[in-house]
């Protein structure tokens, strides 16, 4: 865990550094939450593509490391002066906080204190070791966290080089990857499991509230709405909140009965209306790949606001941002550069979009349409070439690697669908009672005139294209789940909150009456989201997902198989497989159709093995069956003939868990 640790801060170190080379007037914090994001994923990147050559080994880390960090050569002493400057300028701050605290500087401490509390609990339920095997303490999680784990084990201990389908053996692995392959490094590094995912998960989680806050306060220029905005992010739920009371009204111990043991759930409940799940809850916990690609995704918006903005604004803003009592000192200026400084901000830009594709495919085209969108808006070919060449040069080999032979049935992903998971409920019903009142929230902001509008002209032209993001996967499928949409639906959430955000602080400032009001706004957007975060960090129920005798079962399979071997087991999602890294010939059906495979084939083939049928031994060659396991799982899923098995060499048995081998 240690060497994990050291090797976040280094990467982290390089990242920020990195930040003097496009981004002029950026506090510390802000550079440090961009730097480590940028600087995990494009190390993630790097060491896959060395791994593809020499494997994931301590050697190939080492070589990755030095390849990221040799742009570094690029800065001269006065980026490292001015790093230097940022130090001393944030313990000054932090020495002034405790000595003589300010309003803002102690609502700042509180607000980030809190949050990174929150998310350190919440992460630390999403892996849960213990006696009795492994478990979660997210409902959500229950399904995806198995598949995740196949895929770090697969890079970690199976040598899954060029990656297949850890669900899919046989062909090539589509499903974006790269926040997983860091944990396998992690593990590489000496990490256990649980501590590989957690590393990663929290520092990403902490670093996106960061770069949020930077881009809001970037924006909006208001510092009350700022600390808002990741708040209205990560909260978002609709009146599910509704249900809190309804069960404190049926139950027998009231409201503190309900509160002292809080449903999984209260934005997202299967088989009901209730669909629009909690970010905390529902993605970034659950989809990995969302915490690397929501960070990057901010980092790009800002960027483009910053270089987008007219040369008179920037003094404004520095204004707006350093209005307080102690000043920064004077920084030494950046020597000159062949770029200019919005050139630099977009190729920047372009970094951080290109990385996507292997993050979060979804992420990537969000980002990439939104900024066509914006170039027809804010003409300036120059910026804007430089942006897409930037990304284009990053992203197309990308691209090209996964999507080449690939075995993905495109044609699933795509179809008309009104009104996203609405099932049979009116659509404006449903996206009322998911949302609550946010839409009409944002429609108030957007009309609000107080001396000039409250939403300006610029801003508003910026958030435009974002309701695309709402518009399109509310009339067409983007994933062969239409739940899924949710992936791109997010991002209208998220570019609508520092809208609110500013009406809210708006309110704040008219008075008591209004103020009321603005708390009362505010809890109803966010009490939803907050009742399941709650639940998440503070509730004690677990999730059993691999029994403790399967978790041994495993351990002793890594000792007895090689990397590569091909191991057949029952089509579910939490075979103790997975905890191997060894391929696996099926998976769980639902993860195999949600990555566009056909399986219903293989599914039915899997049944005639562990049937015996007369076709049973040639199918286990033609699909180069290496073990076969039958343990409680098979028993319940696929019932298999003892009888045809007992041909085959056991070579394990750990409690009801038997490995045989095929050849």
């Amino acid at each position: 865990m240690i060497a994990s640790f050291l090797l976040v801060l280094l990467v982290t170190f390089g990242g920020t550094l990195a930040t003097y080379l496009y981004d002029e007037n950026a506090s510390l914090g802000a550079r440090v939450c961009a730097g480590a994001c940028l600087g995990l994923t494009l190390f993630s990147l790097v060491a896959f593509v060395v791994a593809l050559f020499v494997g994931l080994s301590g050697a190939g880390i080492l070589i990755s490391l030095g390849i990221c960090c040799s742009p570094l050569a690029l800065l001269d002493k006065t980026a490292f002066k001015r790093f230097n400057q940022d130090v001393e300028t944030a313990s000054i701050a932090a020495r002034r906080l405790f000595l003589k605290p300010e309003g803002w500087s102690i609502l700042h401490f509180l607000f980030y204190a809190a949050t990174t509390v929150i998310l350190w609990k919440v992460f630390s339920r999403a892996v849960i070791e213990d006696d009795g095997g492994i478990s979660t303490g997210l409902l959500n999680n229950f399904g995806d966290l198995p598949f995740h784990i196949s895929v770090i084990t697969g890079f970690a201990y199976g040598n899954n080089f060029p990656p297949e389908d850890p669900t899919y053996a046989g062909v090539s692995f589509t499903y974006p990857f790269l926040s997983d392959f860091l944990s396998a490094i992690f593990v590489r590094c000496g990490a256990s499991l649980r501590e590989s995912m957690f590393l990663g998960s929290f520092t990403l989680a902490v670093v996106f509230v960061g770069v949020l806050h930077r881009w809001a306060l970037e924006m909006l220029r208001d510092r009350l709405a700022a600390i808002l905005t990741p708040l209205i992010v990560l909260l978002n739920g609709g009146f599910g909140w509704y249900l809190l009371f309804e069960k404190a009204y049926n139950g027998e111990r009231g409201l503190w009965g309900v509160l002292v043991d809080l449903p999984p759930s209260f934005t997202v409940i299967p088989e009901t209306t209730w669909r629009w799940g909690n970010a905390v809850s529902a993605l970034l916990v659950p989809q990995r790949g969302f915490l690397m690609g929501l960070p990057l995704a901010v980092i790009a918006f800002t960027q483009w606001w910053l270089a987008l903005q007219k040369d008179e604004e920037a003094p404004k803003a520095e204004t707006a941002r350093t209005k307080t009592k102690h000043r920064r000192p004077a920084m030494p200026a950046p020597p000159p550069s062949r770029f200019p400084l919005r050139t630099r901000r977009m190729i920047a830009a372009g970094v951080a979009a290109g990385l996507l594709p292997l993050v979060h495919a979804h992420s990537f085209i969000v980002v990439m349409g939104m900024g066509a969108c914006l170039a027809l808006i804010h003409i300036r070919w120059r910026e804007w070439f430089a942006f897409f060449a930037a990304a284009s040069a990053i992203a197309i080999p990308q691209l090209l690697w996964s999507t080449l032979n690939s075995a993905v049935n495109a044609s699933t992903f795509f179809a008309f669908q009104l009104g996203w998971d609405r099932g049979t409920e009116n659509p404006v019903v449903f996206w009322f009672l998911n949302t609550g009142l946010f839409i009409p929230l944002i429609v108030l902001a957007i009309l609000l005139k107080s001396n000039g509008y409250l939403v300006g002209r610029r801003l508003l032209l910026f958030y435009l294209p974002f309701t695309l993001c709402f518009i399109i996967p509310n009339f067409v499928k983007l994933a062969p789940w239409i739940w899924d949409n949710i992936k791109v639906l997010y991002y209208w959430w998220l570019a609508s909150a520092p809208i609110v955000a500013v009406f809210f602080a708006w309110m704040w400032r008219k008075g008591p009456i209004m103020r009321i009001a603005a708390v009362l706004l505010f809890v109803s957007v966010t009490l939803a989201g907050a009742l399941d975060v709650v639940g998440i960090a503070f509730r004690d129920v677990k999730y059993g997902i691999f029994d403790a005798a399967g978790v041994s079962f495993a351990e002793r399979v890594k000792q007895e198989t090689q990397p590569r071997s091909l191991i057949l087991h029952a089509p579910v999602h939490n075979t103790p497989v997975f905890l191997t890294g060894r391929r696996s010939v099926m998976g769980y059906p639902g993860h195999v159709w949600t990555h566009g495979l056909e399986f219903v084939q293989r599914e039915g083939e899997i049944k005639r093995i562990y049937l015996g049928s007369p076709d049973a031994s040639q199918l286990l060659k033609d699909y180069g069956v290496d073990y076969a396991v039958i343990g409680p799982l098979e028993r319940v899923v696929t019932p298999p003939n003892e009888q045809f098995f007992s041909q085959f060499e056991k070579v394990e048995q750990v409690g009801e868990y038997s490995l045989y081998k095929i050849r």
